[in-house]
């Protein structure tokens, strides 16, 4: 395996807390959602996570898609990681919700199966949180 790049963000305070990453480019702070009895205000790592796992599913898509012969440079992907409680453990589940511009739902689900099977975050999140994937 070849490091084709390495991104670094360094976080302080967790739930209620500051990221920045290394470059610069991102630096605010975290705030635990209302939802979960926190102040809210600012973004949480679910937000975050869902921000990273779109365009990267979008760019596999691309990929699948452009192999079937299909133009997807218009598609999009709204992705809703939620937090979860079981008992006294937490997990994540995430649902994404695909949409490909002038193509059926049938082939739409086709393209967002395979670019499921070869996104970066989706291999991570196999076996590991609960994510459907469905075409709209």
């Amino acid at each position: 395996m070849e490091k084709l790049y390495t991104a670094s963000v360094t976080a302080k305070g967790g739930r209620n807390g500051h990221i920045k990453s290394s470059d610069g480019t991102i630096e605010f702070d975290v705030r635990k959602p209302r939802e979960m009895g926190g102040q809210g205000g600012a973004t949480n790592p679910e937000q975050l996570f869902a921000a990273a796992w779109g365009p990267c599913y979008l760019g596999a898509l691309a990929a699948v898609a452009e192999h079937d012969g299909v133009d997807a440079s218009e598609a999009t992907v709204e992705v809703h990681v939620s937090f979860n409680q079981d008992g006294n453990s937490f997990l994540l589940s995430a649902d994404l919700d695909v949409h490909i511009p002038g193509i059926s739902v049938e082939e739409t689900q086709k393209l967002a199966d395979k670019a499921n099977r070869v996104c970066p975050y989706s291999k991570a999140t196999k076996g590991n949180i609960e994510t459907r994937v469905t075409a709209i």
